[in-house]
């Protein structure tokens, strides 16, 4: 027995027994795809973590950069020199392409506008494309201070940890000079997150034309403004700052200035976990008394956190610094 459809002059002819098996055999596949279908979504051994996250994983796991140097670091110099067998020699000018003192480097560069390898007059001409001022290249600005250079790294280390910074963290130094610390933050805190009110404009000048430079720094654009004002809101807003330090500057700034500043600068700084420090005493305070000291700091929502002796790592001598924070919201 066959079924035929009439509206074909031809006709097709279906076996009955094939339409039954053909039926069966769809049922048994849809059967089979359902139950996969509706089978738990916890079975799947698919990644859940988008891409995104992941990253965000990966560097919360980097380990965070260190600041200070450690004990098995400075094991490590001992052990070098002590392998080289190296002893401290007079520091006097010894044979060199040209051993010059920096007295004799200036003069140099006065001279010959330069030092140049050129031999035509023509090609020496100058080829920089921004002449850095020759007392800025002897580095004499680095005697400013006093003490060496050097100190600036060990201010860095104790401010940094002291505030437990990372480089998202946001700076702001009060009276940043050539940047003898400054240069530390501006390499670990990210770009623009260093800022800076100075106003001695040849300072400035070795910041901008000879420091930043030559570190290769330019590229972390610290906002370093000149000034003598207190005025912070130049800096911009819809952020706060995690550390606000003035080194050795408010000895030389008029008592009234330095409250001025202060009433200025205690909305720009976090609450609670943001950290002022001020260096060698607080004089602009203790003259006030004891008791007005405090009412006064009060007043604007500040409170003492307490005095701090840095050691130097790198010659004899220490630092003192006083300690503030934000109380209020």
């Amino acid at each position: 027995m066959a079924l035929s459809s009439s509206s074909s002059p031809k006709g097709i002819v279906i076996p009955v027994p094939v339409l039954v098996l053909s039926a069966a055999g769809a049922a048994i596949f849809l059967f089979f795809l359902l139950s996969s279908l509706s089978s738990s979504p916890t079975s799947c051994s698919c990644p859940t973590t988008t891409a995104s996250t992941a990253v965000v994983q990966a560097s919360r796991q980097q380990p965070q950069e260190r600041i200070s140097a450690s004990e098995d670091d400075i094991d490590w110099v001992k052990t070098q020199i002590e392998v080289n067998g190296l002893h401290m020699q007079d520091n006097v000018l010894r044979k060199g392409i040209n051993p010059r003192t920096r007295a004799q480097q200036l003069q140099d560069l006065i001279q010959y506008k330069g030092i140049s390898h050129y031999e035509q007059e023509e090609e020496a001409k100058n080829h920089t494309a921004f002449p850095c001022p020759g007392e800025l290249l002897v580095e004499q600005h680095h005697s400013n201070y006093g003490e060496p250079w050097a100190g600036g790294r060990d201010v860095f280390e104790f401010l940094a940890e002291s505030s437990h910074l990372i480089p998202e963290s946001r700076v702001l130094e009060i009276g940043c000079g050539t940047l003898r610390v400054g240069l530390h933050f501006i390499r670990y805190l990210n770009p623009e997150h260093f800022h800076c009110l100075e106003r001695d404009e040849l300072s400035l000048m070795a910041a901008f034309r000879y420091e930043l430079p030559a570190q290769g720094l330019l590229y972390k654009r610290p906002l370093i403004l000149k000034g003598e004002d207190m005025e912070f809101v130049r800096f911009g807003s819809g952020f706060m700052y995690d550390l606000v330090y003035a080194s050795a500057v408010f000895l030389h700034m008029p008592d009234k200035l330095v409250w001025v500043g202060l009433e200025r600068l205690v909305g720009r700084l976090k609450p609670l976990d943001g950290r002022l420090f001020v260096s060698h005493n607080v004089k602009f305070c203790s003259r006030l008394g004891g008791d007005e000291c405090s009412k006064r700091l009060k007043s604007l929502g500040l409170e003492y956190m307490g005095k701090h002796t840095h050691d130097s790592l790198l010659f004899n001598h220490y630092e003192i610094w006083f300690e503030f924070r934000r109380f209020t919201m």
